[in-house]
Order: C-alpha cells, then sequence, then structure tokens
C-alpha cells in the first residue's frame, strides 16, 4: 500500500511539472484572475490524486486536466451568475436604469461565452490554448468529425451573437 502511494505521487509530481504551468496559463486566459486561475489548476490536480487513488487514472491526462479545469470555469461562472441575480434582487436601491448601466458595462464576449454549452465552451478554449481537434474530441468525450463540427458551429454562432451586438465587425 505504502508503494502504490509513493508512486503515486511521484507519478502526479512528474504530471505537475509537465502540465501545471500550461493549464495555469489555459485557466488565466478563461477566467483572468491570477489567483482564481491557481485555485483552478490546485483543485484539478487534486481531482487527478482522488482519480489516481480509486484506481481510473484517466487514458489522456493532459486532456483530463484541462477538461476539469474548464468544468471547474463553467461551474463558478455558473455559480457568480445566480450570485450576482440574487444580489440585484435584494438590493433596494436598484432600479432598472441601474440594471441596464451594469449590463452594459459587462463585455459581450463574456455575455456570448457564458451562453454556450459546456463541450462547446471547453472545445473553443483547448483550440485556443492549442490542443489539435483529436486531443479536444478526446477531452470532451466526441469523435474528431463531431468535435470539428462543434467547433465550426459554436464559431459560427458564436460570431453571429458578436456582430448582432455590434462588438465584431
Amino acid at each position: 500500500m505504502a508503494r502504490s502511494a509513493r508512486s503515486t505521487v511521484e507519478l502526479v509530481e512528474t504530471i505537475y511539472d509537465a502540465h501545471q504551468r500550461e493549464l495555469f496559463t489555459f485557466a488565466v486566459r478563461a477566467c483572468r484572475d491570477h489567483e482564481a486561475a491557481e485555485d483552478l489548476v490546485h483543485e484539478a490536480f487534486i481531482r487527478l490524486i482522488g482519480e489516481m487513488q480509486a484506481d481510473r487514472t484517466p487514458r489522456q491526462v493532459r486532456a483530463w486536466l484541462y477538461r476539469v479545469v474548464a468544468n471547474l470555469i463553467v461551474s463558478q461562472a455558473r455559480h457568480a451568475i445566480v450570485v450576482e441575480r440574487h444580489a440585484s434582487t435584494t438590493r433596494d436601491d436598484v432600479g432598472p436604469e441601474r440594471t441596464y448601466l451594469d449590463r452594459e458595462q459587462q463585455s459581450y464576449l463574456d455575455i456570448a461565452l457564458g451562453e454556450l454549452g459546456e463541450d462547446a465552451l471547453t472545445a473553443l478554449l483547448m483550440a485556443a490554448s492549442g490542443f489539435n481537434g483529436m486531443e479536444i474530441a478526446d477531452a470532451i468525450g466526441r469523435s474528431g468529425n463531431a468535435t470539428r463540427t462543434l467547433m465550426s458551429r459554436t464559431r459560427l454562432q458564436l460570431r453571429h451573437r458578436l456582430e448582432s451586438n455590434g462588438t465584431f465587425p
């Protein structure tokens, strides 16, 4: 038992050394907050340790880690939206004008990305981080052709949304 724990620790250390920096960069690009990105990467590695201890080591560890980080980002964004909705309904001084101005200040890109499905968002974020189609397909559990179709449709959908807001030339 002690030997398997030791080998798990050594393997996780090797994986951490190999992928931590690129996962952190990916997380910073996605959430734009260094401290949150650090937390996301650490949480992904904690989950990896749990999977390895349960003898469920992912086949593609790098892609699996990216998927976990992307899922955590989506979960945090959804949580933040719920918190903001709740906070705006509990404020006494918030009127329709203030609500409108608050929404105007938000980035249209963030809104459009937030409307994407989990697989679509993960695929786009991974593609922006340099993953190839097959790595993305493996991470989101789709075939290569289905992933290419998803990414193409998602890019068109995103472009259309941004054009309709006047934020894309």
